[in-house]
């Protein structure tokens, strides 16, 4: 099995060039928001810790961005609790999918948190500035001061691309983000 890793800066369209590539996909934030409205046992675990911010189930991320925004402390206190499950949700994900040929890791922190190995292949998405502030600004609940908070937890965006094997240049358009993958899907297989 080819691992391939989506890496890149917040709102560049990770997500966008890894659902481009017809192979299956682990979405890490579709993952998190399932384990924030189905699993009891992280609320039980997020409530003990941040028993202020925390109130009821399913979990409202509004309260999390709460937490998150009083005490740069509490984004520590959350990903220790929801890391360890995605990553549970990651090995499942590996073995249901392994007879498959290539499969797509859109995970934020894939390198941070030490997810990738060596063998796996990094894309790095680069996209312009002005396109990503657009972006960004179109999503719900978006907030500037959290983005920040995010970045600073993410290595340096320099580093990133240069540990990547590919860039793929995001326009945001299908049809130029599926031609560079088809380049590299031809070159890796």
């Amino acid at each position: 099995m080819i691992r391939i890793g989506i890496i890149g800066d917040i709102g560049s369209g990770k997500t966008f060039v890894a659902n481009n590539f017809g192979y299956p996909v682990f979405n890490a934030d579709h993952e998190v928001s399932k384990l924030y409205r189905k699993d009891k046992k992280v609320y039980s675990k997020l409530k003990k810790k941040l028993p202020k911010y925390i109130y009821a189930f399913p979990i409202d991320k509004n309260e999390v961005t709460k937490a998150i925004l009083a005490k740069p402390n509490n984004l520590k206190k959350i990903i220790n609790i929801v890391h360890k499950e995605i990553r549970k949700k990651l090995n499942s994900f590996l073995r249901k999918n392994k007879n498959k040929r290539i499969v797509i890791l859109d995970i934020p922190l894939l390198i941070e948190n030490k997810i990738s190995n060596k063998k796996d292949i990094l894309i790095f998405v680069d996209s312009k500035k002005k396109d990503i502030d657009i972006k960004l600004k179109k999503r719900l609940n978006f907030n500037s001061r959290l983005v920040r908070m995010f970045k600073k937890i993410q290595y340096n965006l320099k580093y990133k691309k240069k540990r990547s094997n590919f860039i793929i240049k995001n326009n945001f358009r299908k049809n130029s983000v599926k031609k560079q993958i088809k380049e590299i899907l031809n070159f890796i297989e």
